[in-house]
């Protein structure tokens, strides 16, 4: 954890887990499944690994895709 993108991915990361948790204990969504938090955390993964390669710009596009992704598929603020 050395630099600004292991923060903000890892962050991110957890914030999803807590929504994948929160979900997994309340009422039944039929339009959630596991999949569907896969491409955001790949998507972690990669922007992490851009940024600490020393590519920032396609690392902060692919962080902003990711969050674009979980608020339009996943929906956080979404009442259920």
């Amino acid at each position: 954890m050395s630099t600004i993108f292991d923060w903000v991915t890892m962050a991110i990361f957890g914030a999803m887990v807590v929504l994948f948790l929160q979900r997994s204990m309340g009422p039944a969504r039929a339009s959630d499944t596991i999949l569907h938090y896969f491409p955001p955390a790949l998507g972690c993964a990669i922007a992490n690994y851009l940024g600490n390669e020393g590519q920032p710009v396609p690392a902060i596009a692919l962080i902003i895709a990711v969050v674009g992704y979980i608020i339009f598929i996943l929906k956080p603020f979404e009442r259920a």
